[in-house]
């Protein structure tokens, strides 16, 4: 009986050399690729998938569902891992996990199949995902199983059977685009002391070279979710896309990072995620308008815990679903607006208001108008103090 095998298939070096190293092992390879933002070229992609040996290609596009079911729950979450990295890869990887089983019961596959090196996050992610939702079928990771160790010794098996890959030995760069941002590694990023060069960013200016005058957006959310960008409501594709080329113009969202991988190791990651960022600070600052403190503070130990789940391939899980219903339960009231400005790399919030602002300018000015009892803090601080009084 023919062996099949879904893979999930990028187009990139070690997904186009798993489609024939598969082929060769017997397998009849199936490949699947889920647009959630990447900007590839489909119709390149699915020739380049069959002419390295695969017997079908599937597309699907997941863009609106990655939006709203994955990016904007992380977002309402404010799920940051390691305080610098908004996730955008990780986010992907159970849409794309959920597809590729999806599409391997379609077909009738006994297998699914990854890309995935043996000492990165996603072959996690993509496991994980496939055990949780389609335990019964096989999983095949074809770069912990082959010879090949190196990226050089892939484009030389790529050449030697014709395979069509767009990595040089000149630019080595890994690359994974989506919507919510680029994960960018290898080559000279992999020594920790080399300053990222301007030719490894893929979204954004350099913020030298970003305009000398500020620009201003104004955001608004509804329950915790941005829907509309200087008044004008947007669809949540075209509203990160918009953002992503306002941010990227002025030179935001870019964070390099050392940052601990799931299986152990440290590695070194750059970042990019402009329109990730200018979300992510204006719904923040939109929260410490509308949230009373124990609520902000707890949900500060949500986020990092909804990043870690989200960084560990834990997207199908109880807890995941659990933090889901707190965190909706204290979106109700994160309504209202938030001014930003992007000043050549920095985004920093130039007003805010909400219908539900805990704000009190009576309570908090220090003109005329003050209604704050100054009578009441001197025995709110003796006892207070009480329990440190010698």
């Amino acid at each position: 009986m023919n062996k099949k095998v879904v893979l999930a298939y990028s187009g990139g070096l070690d997904t186009s050399v798993a489609v024939r190293w598969l082929s060769d092992k017997g397998y009849d390879v199936v490949c699947y690729m889920a647009d959630v933002g990447q900007g590839s070229d489909y119709d390149k992609l699915k020739k380049r998938a069959l002419s390295a040996g695969a017997s079908k290609v599937i597309v699907e596009d997941l863009k609106d569902e990655f939006a709203k079911d994955f990016v904007f729950k992380s977002l309402k979450a404010g799920a940051v891992y390691e305080s610098q990295y908004l996730l955008a890869t990780a986010l992907s990887r159970p849409i794309i996990a959920e597809g590729m089983v999806r599409a391997a019961r379609k077909e009738k596959a006994d297998s699914v199949a990854h890309g995935c090196t043996g000492k990165g996050n996603d072959q996690v992610r993509f496991e994980v995902t496939a055990m949780s939702l389609a335990p019964e079928l096989k999983i095949i990771a074809p770069l912990r199983e082959w010879e090949m160790y190196s990226r050089d010794e892939e484009i030389e098996y790529a050449k030697d059977n014709n395979i069509q890959i767009d990595t040089t030995k000149k630019s080595p760069y890994s690359l994974d685009k989506n919507i919510w941002g680029v994960s960018i590694e290898c080559g000279v990023l992999e020594d920790p002391w080399n300053e990222p060069p301007d030719a490894a960013y893929q979204m954004s200016v350099s913020p030298k070279d970003a305009p000398n005058k500020p620009a201003y957006v104004e955001i608004e959310f509804e329950k915790g979710v941005p829907v509309k960008l200087n008044g004008k409501k947007y669809k949540p594709v075209d509203l990160i896309l918009k953002l992503n080329e306002i941010g990227g113009r002025n030179g935001v969202g870019r964070t390099d990072l050392v940052e601990n991988r799931l299986v152990g190791i440290k590695s070194r990651e750059i970042y990019e995620a402009p329109g990730g960022w200018i979300l992510h600070n204006a719904h923040k600052d939109l929260e410490r308008l509308v949230l009373d403190r124990e609520i902000l503070h707890f949900k500060d130990s949500v986020a990092l815990k909804y990043a870690e789940l989200v960084y560990y391939g834990l997207w199908f899980t109880p807890l995941r679903a659990a933090l889901d219903a707190f965190v909706d339960e204290t979106q109700k009231k994160v309504t209202g607006s938030v001014k930003v400005k992007l000043l050549k790399g920095v985004i920093s919030a130039a007003g805010r208001k909400s219908p539900y602002s805990l704000y009190k300018k009576e309570m908090a000015t220090y003109e005329a108008g003050d209604k704050f009892d100054r009578s009441v803090a001197e025995g709110f601080i003796k006892v207070w103090a009480m329990p440190y009084k010698k």
